[in-house]
């Protein structure tokens, strides 16, 4: 596989893990301005005008609080799919095994794209209010059209990027599941002491002539 072709299935991978309508519609027309090659398929009108209006539902979506997260849940299979398909189209009419490194390497790190995003999402939803939503949302947006634009201008940055992208998310995945497990346990620990302390207190009743019976 030559480096243009990495880069492209590298860099449209991740985005889509992030947002595979934005990716789609990025690519169509990033390949309508002759930024780098892209294959017909993604130029055609019909398919920038629905990735288009699809971005714009997620766009919205993705910056509401609790919100996010159930749209996360429902494309947890849509990005890696879309990914591997994307992998396919790219590839174009490379050899088979070239073909199937692309599904597959696009499907995987599309896969851990989405997890590092789920993750952060959940985290920050665990003090809802819109402005950090908002906020790590447009900073999405804006990795996404820097990853996509390297992947079709310069595929060797694009994978450089996306290479730092994926070990950030991945040290970000795991840090924010330590601190929920630990939050989880905290919780856990305080409602079993709660429901005993409350059951003692009301074993203790008084009998109306000052005397106490447990």
């Amino acid at each position: 596989m030559d480096v243009g072709l990495i880069g492209l299935v590298a860099g449209s991978g991740w985005a889509s893990g992030v947002n595979v309508y934005a990716t789609i519609a990025l690519l169509g027309v990033l390949g309508r301005m002759d930024v780098g090659p892209v294959p017909d398929i993604l130029q055609r009108n019909d398919v920038i005008v629905i990735a288009v209006v699809l971005f714009a539902l997620e766009f919205v979506a993705d910056k509401v609080p609790f919100l996010d997260s159930f749209w996360d849940a429902v494309h947890i299979v849509v990005r890696p799919i879309g990914a591997a398909i994307l992998g396919l189209v790219l590839s174009g009419d490379a050899d088979n095994w070239q073909q199937a490194v692309s599904v597959l390497g696009a499907g995987g790190i599309a896969t851990a794209a989405h997890a590092a995003k789920a993750t952060t999402r959940l985290a920050i939803n665990s003090s809802p209010e819109p402005a950090s939503n908002i906020a790590v949302s447009l900073l999405e947006d804006g990795l996404v059209l820097a990853v996509v634009w390297f992947a079709v201008s310069n595929p060797l940055v694009a994978i450089g990027l996306v290479a730092v992208l994926l070990i950030g998310g991945g040290v970000l995945t795991v840090a924010l599941f330590r601190v929920a497990t630990r939050v989880w346990r905290r919780r856990r620990g305080e409602g079993e002491r709660n429901p005993s302390a409350a059951s003692t207190a009301g074993a203790a009743v008084d009998d109306g002539r000052g005397h106490v019976r447990r």
